[in-house]
């Protein structure tokens, strides 16, 4: 009996926050999308800690990471095989992959892009290519390529130099010279989003196919933000903790479907989240 209403008080507290977080924040979508009506895919348990994500080719075709161990793996979204990896570097704190339409990158915590060479095969290296050394810390999850610049973007979540201006800094990466700018090339300011109460501390970036904007996630702070490739915020989205435990990693096919990585955790298994997109007049 006492284990029945020890159970019952439990789902009440539950039911309450979970209230409690609807009537505080008021979850809505980016016109095209339903954030309420994901399509769920679980990964397996090679990829609970899945970080970068790119989308190549086909649902059969993912390229993501896990986080910790410098290998890039091949997802298929409703395969229940082991998923093929090729290694690329040392064990370490890796965030993004991304793909520049001939070259693949891969952003390390501290800054480092790594350009993997002979993917797919059994050969597969890597360079890297540090960031640039002033004795500030800086710390990065987030980055994109930007054709029109032939141009890679990384996004701190949480540098220094930031420190109490609003800001968040993002630095140019070139591909030709594949070398650091030292100052940043623009700045997201926190204004645009009145209710954030700290750095907006992104985890992961993708340009949006069709809208050409900027689609930015941030797991600590649970949002989505919108900006333009100028990094002016445009929109912002609150994400239900629900639903995104851990989102990661962001990536969309051409057509604009949009696809969301979550890590997992004790309780949770780590995802890939489907958002169909549905062009609005």
């Amino acid at each position: 009996m006492k284990a029945i209403k020890l159970y019952c008080l439990l789902i009440f507290l539950i039911s309450c926050q979970a209230l409690g977080e609807r009537q505080q924040k008021k979850y809505t979508s980016p016109k095209g999308y339903r954030m309420d009506q994901p399509e769920r895919f679980r990964v397996r348990e090679s990829m609970q800690e899945i970080s970068g994500l790119v989308y190549y080719g086909d649902e059969d075709h993912f390229i993501a990471m896990n986080d910790e161990q410098g290998k890039l793996f091949q997802i298929s979204l409703r395969t229940k095989r082991a998923y093929p990896s090729w290694k690329f570097g040392k064990d370490g704190d890796y965030e993004e992959v991304l793909f520049t339409g001939k070259d693949w990158l891969v952003l390390k915590s501290n800054g480092t892009l790594y350009h993997v060479h002979h993917l797919f095969t059994d050969s597969t290296s890597s360079t890297p290519y540090h960031f640039p050394k002033d004795g500030l810390s800086r710390e990065f999850e987030a980055a994109y390529y930007d054709s029109s610049q032939n141009t890679t973007f990384v996004i701190c979540k949480n540098c220094e130099a930031d420190k109490g201006k609003g800001v968040t800094s993002v630095y140019a990466f070139p591909m030709d010279s594949k070398k650091y700018i030292a100052q940043p090339a623009y700045q997201i300011s926190a204004a645009g989003i009145p209710e954030l109460n700290h750095d907006l501390r992104p985890s992961g970036v993708a340009i949006h196919p069709i809208e050409k904007r900027l689609y930015i996630v941030c797991s600590i702070n649970k949002l989505l933000v919108i900006t333009d490739m100028n990094g002016k915020v445009q929109e912002y989205h609150h994400l239900p903790r629900r639903t995104f435990n851990q989102p990661e990693g962001i990536a969309f096919a051409p057509n604009g479907d949009m696809y969301i990585s979550n890590e997992g955790n004790e309780d949770k298994t780590a995802d890939i989240l489907k958002f169909i997109y549905q062009p609005q007049p």
